[in-house]
Order: structure tokens, then C-alpha cells, then sequence
């Protein structure tokens, strides 16, 4: 049986785009994602070499069956790829939709944990375990309207080196994959309820932000190194991103 790779949110955008590399790299690929309808699609694209499994990361009882299902599958569960999350809104502290900071903590900080807790067992077991948690470079840089947002990277970061601390001496690698502007389909189009001007408008200007394809091949390069190198964090930025706040637009 193949080494087994779990990968959260793979019905679009970055989750996806790893599922399809780390098929070719060899890995039997399990896209976990609430849509059922995308990861169907995402599978027959990949073959064989793929399964499906509906998972809502912000309830106990879905990521147990997606652990049950990860179990039945027979193989030695090598890598997990904690992409699961989003942001919702752009607005000041003070106006901050406490709705929107909530749903910003369940997804991005204690779906990271529901998720990692459920496969952890079976990663230390394969003797060989490795977690890549897709972060963001707000974890560790705040910009103004992102605070919901920020905290919650900031708090995901803060659980992956934890993580780390706490698995020293196991089989068990923990990487954080920090992306900066990344242009997809869908993350600042549900950011902003939607609002196709809104979210087109984050990217206005900017010639080459990067895509889904950068994420995962980066994730695919942190997970296939010889098990004794951990690449412990790696921040990846568009070049025209020099910074949170330092963005050069094209005119």
C-alpha cells in the first residue's frame, strides 16, 4: 500500500492543487473538504491514486470519521496537510464581526488541532510522520482590518511550534508552510461575502501574485525531504510582496 497523505480544504484553491502533486508524488491521496460535489470531481481527475472524504474540520464527530475512513484504508499514514481555513471580512477592531472572528477560530486554529489530534496517532505510528499546517504571513505580521483574521494565524502558528516542542524525540516532523499574497479562486472572494469587486480589487495591479501551484509545490518539496531534515517554517511571498504592507502595483 502507498504511504497515505491526508490534505484538508482540498476542494479548491491550495488544497487542491496539493492533492494533485502529492498523487504524483507518489502518495495515495485522502481530499478531505465539506463539498462533496468538488472532491468528487478532484478524485476522478486524480484516478486511483485518490479518495474522497466529506469533512467539516469544526465538528468532532466528521474529523472522527475521517479518521475511521484514513484507518480503513489499510496503509502507513505518512503526511498531513493541515490547509483547511479562510478569513472572513476586512474590518477594524472595533467594528469586528464577533460571528466572523468565531468562525475565523473554529476553521483555522481548532480545526488545525481536531485534525491533528484524530490522524496524530496513526503519523507516529508509520515511523515516519510529517505535518505541514498552511499558516499565513499574518501569523507572525499584523496589517489593519486583518486582526480577526491575524489572530487567529497567529494563535495556529503558536500550535504548530507547541506541536513541535511536545513531538521532540518522536517520528514526526511539523512544518509551517507561511504563504503571503496567493491569487485563487476562492479565498478573498468568500473573505468578502462574495463581493467579486472587493476581492478582485486585493490584487489590482499586482503582475504575478502567486498561484495554488506555488503552495503545493513548496509543501511537496518540505514533505519529501530525507525524514531527518524538518524544515521547520518557510515564508513564501509573491516578489512584487515585499512586505504585509509593501506591495508594488502596476499602474
Amino acid at each position: 500500500m502507498q504511504n497515505i497523505a491526508v490534505v484538508t480544504g482540498a476542494s479548491s484553491g491550495i488544497g487542491a492543487a496539493t492533492a494533485r502533486r502529492l498523487a504524483t508524488e507518489g502518495f495515495h491521496v485522502v481530499a478531505a473538504a465539506r463539498r462533496a460535489d468538488r472532491l468528487a470531481e478532484l478524485v476522478e481527475e486524480i484516478g486511483p491514486g485518490a479518495t474522497a472524504a466529506q469533512c467539516d474540520v469544526t465538528s468532532d464527530e466528521s474529523v472522527a470519521r475521517l479518521a475511521e475512513l484514513v484507518a480503513g484504508l489499510g496503509g502507513p499514514v505518512t503526511l498531513l496537510v493541515n490547509n483547511a481555513g479562510g478569513a472572513r471580512g476586512l474590518d477594524s477592531v472595533a467594528a469586528g464581526s464577533v460571528d466572523d472572528w468565531q468562525w475565523m477560530y473554529d476553521v483555522n486554529v481548532l480545526g488545525t488541532l481536531r485534525v491533528t489530534q484524530a490522524l496524530l496517532p496513526a503519523l507516529e505510528a508509520s515511523g515516519a510522520g510529517t505535518i505541514v499546517t498552511v499558516g499565513s504571513t499574518a501569523a507572525f505580521t499584523v496589517y489593519e482590518g486583518g486582526g480577526g483574521y491575524a489572530a487567529s494565524k497567529h494563535a495556529q502558528t503558536a500550535v504548530v511550534g507547541t506541536l513541535r516542542l511536545e513531538l521532540s524525540g518522536k517520528p514526526v516532523r511539523v512544518v509551517e508552510i507561511d504563504p503571503g499574497m496567493v491569487r485563487t479562486d476562492e479565498f478573498s472572494l468568500k473573505r468578502f461575502g462574495g463581493d467579486r469587486e472587493k476581492a478582485d480589487a486585493i490584487y489590482d495591479g499586482v503582475k504575478e501574485p502567486l498561484v495554488a501551484d506555488d503552495i503545493a509545490d513548496v509543501i511537496a518539496f518540505t514533505a519529501t525531504r530525507p525524514h531527518h531534515v524538518n524544515i521547520d517554517r518557510v515564508v513564501i511571498r509573491p516578489i512584487a510582496q515585499a512586505a504585509q504592507h509593501k506591495v508594488h502595483r502596476e499602474r
